[in-house]
């Protein structure tokens, strides 16, 4: 597949023509890529630990290796001359070098590009304030996701962006709107110390790489809270799970607080998981989704805790643009985007899914009868 010496240059370069979305560099292995959701080892021989330890130096400053070597973690970002951007994550283990690389492609994603449901640019165009929160598993496309949502405000509204990144991924150019990118590492020591001084920056827009502890979910639910919009990731597979980590955060005595902010300034939800799709599809993987918008119900059921009947809500607000994974699994299934087998694996409840999928074929020959008649 590669032929030739080894460089991380040349294995960076190499993924664009596999469609390859990651890279993963360990002792022991050849260089292993992830093509269509898929672990592929290269035609190679197994890398040693001197050259695993040191595959990555040309491509890390004086300061990523020094700060490698004080915490044998390091997240950083590397640019191609072609335009592609590398989300590269460096961790020890075993004393030696391993590397988890994800490859973020040059151009910004459009919602078809992604194959999004309309919802997601709704909710753009008629959100001024609040958090928005885009949420899933490692790797099911959170980033690109929210850098579809952040162009279309950068496109449309005449506003202030900034956003707190480890690291940048997407580089925004600024079109109505004046956006700065700030890289944790770089342009600051970490997500506190920039949420600490983000309102003074004058921000209409603000992006938070990741609500990852307590400070960062409060920062992002006071940003809102003084009339900004704000946009956030959590590593949570989907809504209820996400109300329950941003609630988890905060000791007992504090989350009734919480809860009663949560529910003035959240504006939605958006879950998602990719999932293979079937043979000849333009793209190798499409997103299920789950979508929660805060209204009357919604605020009320946050804020008296009973999030238990949030799934319900939600199952029943389709009009609204509300959706369950099962109803998005179906849908799939409907466009012939993924096959049965694969959506019944990935369904939180398969008998949901089959009703749903036998209602619609339902409707369809009695559509077809009417038709006729």
């Amino acid at each position: 597949m590669i032929k030739g010496s080894l460089t991380i240059q040349r294995l960076l370069a190499a993924m664009r023509g596999m469609d390859a979305s990651d890279l993963h560099i360990k002792v022991g292995l050849p260089p292993v890529y992830r093509i269509g959701g898929k672990l592929r080892h290269i035609e190679s021989e197994p890398l040693t630990e001197e050259e695993a330890d040191h595959l990555l130096d040309p491509i890390m400053s004086d300061l990523q290796r020094e700060r490698y070597a004080d915490g044998g973690n390091l997240d950083f970002a590397w640019l191609l001359p072609d335009g592609d951007r590398f989300r590269i994550n460096m961790f020890r283990c075993g004393n030696h070098v391993n590397a988890a690389i994800r490859r973020v492609k040059a151009e910004i994603p459009s919602y078809a590009d992604l194959h999004l449901p309309p919802i997601y640019s709704q909710i753009v165009q008629k959100t001024n304030t609040g958090l928005v929160a885009v949420v899933g598993v490692t790797g099911c496309g959170k980033s690109s996701t929210l850098a579809a949502m952040i162009d279309e405000v950068n496109a449309h509204r005449d506003v202030n962006i900034i956003t707190i990144e480890d690291p940048i991924e997407y580089r925004f150019s600024p079109k109505k709107s004046i956006i700065s990118q700030r890289e944790i590492g770089i342009d600051v020591s970490d997500f506190h110390t920039a949420l600490r001084f983000v309102v003074r920056q004058d921000p209409d827009v603000v992006f938070i790489g990741e609500m990852r502890d307590a400070e960062t979910v409060m920062s992002g639910i006071q940003a809102a809270e003084t009339g900004h919009l704000v946009f956030a990731t959590l590593h949570t597979s989907d809504v209820m799970q996400t109300m329950s980590r941003m609630l988890e955060f905060f000791p007992p005595s504090e989350r009734d607080f919480v809860r009663s902010s949560l529910a003035s300034t959240l504006a939605a939800i958006c879950a998602q998981r990719l999932l293979p799709t079937v043979e000849g599809f333009e793209s190798k993987v499409v997103p299920a989704t789950e979508v929660l918008l805060n209204n009357s119900v919604v605020r009320e059921k946050i804020r008296e805790g009973e999030d238990g009947d949030l799934p319900a809500i939600i199952n029943s607000s389709k009009s609204d643009g509300m959706r369950t994974f099962t109803m998005s699994l179906a849908e799939l299934v409907e466009k012939d985007w993924v096959d049965l087998p694969t959506a019944r694996r990935f369904a939180p409840n398969r008998e949901a899914l089959e009703s749903i999928l036998k209602g619609v074929e339902v409707k369809a020959d009695t559509l077809v009868g009417r038709m006729k008649s």
